[in-house]
C-alpha cells in the first residue's frame, strides 16, 4: 500500500492518497490499514503526512476501519509537524463518535492541541468535543462548557462552521443556551454568516402548531 501513495509515485497532489483512501474503504481492507498507520512512525514526513491523510479519507467513508488507531492519532497531536497534528485531530473527529471512551482516554492530549494548534486542528477539535458530548452524560458535563466559551469568543467567521459542527451534541438540555450565544454572535455577522445562523436556529426551533 505504501507504493500507490503520492510521494512514493512522485506524486505532489492529494488524488492517489484519495484513491488508495476509497481502494482500503471499498475492500474493507484491515491489513491494508495497518500497513498505512506503520507509515506514520517512519522517517519520511512525506510519506507520513500521506499517510495520515489515507487515514482520515478513510475515516470519512468508513470510521470502522481506523476506530483501533484513537492513540496513534493522538500520538500526532503532540507533533511538531503541523500537518501531522491537524491530520491527527481530524481522524479522531471521525472515530469519536464510535469509539468515545477509547478518543477520551487522550483528552488531555486534544484540550492541548485544541488550546494551541493551528486553525485547522481547532476546527476538528470541535468536531471531536461534539461526538463526545454526545456519547455520554460525563462527556457532555466536561466538555460542553467548552464549545460554549468557544463559539463567545473565537472568530466572527468560525461561529457559523463551528456551530453547525456542534449541532450533533444539541438537545433539549442545551438548545436554549446554545441558541443564545450563537444568536448573540450573529448581531456581527455578515449576511451571509448571519443567513447560515437562522438556518441553525430555524433547525432547532419547534415549530408552532395552530
Amino acid at each position: 500500500m505504501i507504493e500507490l501513495l503520492a510521494t512514493s509515485l512522485g506524486r505532489n497532489d492529494e488524488a492517489p492518497n484519495i484513491e488508495l483512501a476509497e481502494l482500503i474503504s471499498e475492500r474493507g481492507d484491515a491489513d491494508g490499514v495497518a500497513e498505512i498507520v506503520s507509515g506514520l512512525k517512519g522517517k519520511d514526513k512525506g510519506i507520513a503526512a500521506d499517510c495520515i491523510k489515507v487515514l482520515y479519507e478513510i475515516g470519512y467513508r468508513r470510521p470502522e476501519l481506523i476506530s483501533m488507531y484513537a492513540e496513534d492519532f493522538a500520538v500526532l497531536l503532540e507533533s511538531k509537524n503541523n500537518r501531522l497534528a491537524w491530520g491527527g485531530m481530524t481522524a479522531l473527529g471521525t472515530i469519536a463518535d464510535l469509539v468515545p471512551d477509547d478518543v477520551h482516554t487522550h483528552i488531555a492530549k486534544i484540550k492541548k492541541a485544541y488550546e494551541n494548534g493551528s486553525v485547522i486542528t481547532v476546527d476538528n477539535s470541535i468536531s471531536v468535543f461534539a461526538k463526545l458530548c454526545k456519547s455520554d452524560k460525563r462527556y457532555m458535563d466536561e466538555l460542553f462548557p467548552i464549545l460554549i466559551d468557544h463559539l463567545k469568543r473565537c472568530r466572527t467567521r468560525e461561529v457559523p462552521q463551528h456551530a453547525e459542527r456542534m449541532l450533533v451534541c444539541i438537545d433539549g438540555g442545551n438548545r436554549d443556551v446554545f441558541l443564545e450565544t450563537i444568536k448573540e454572535r450573529e448581531k456581527e455577522m455578515s449576511a451571509s454568516q448571519a443567513g447560515r445562523i437562522r438556518k441553525i436556529e430555524r433547525t432547532l426551533t419547534p415549530k408552532s402548531r395552530n
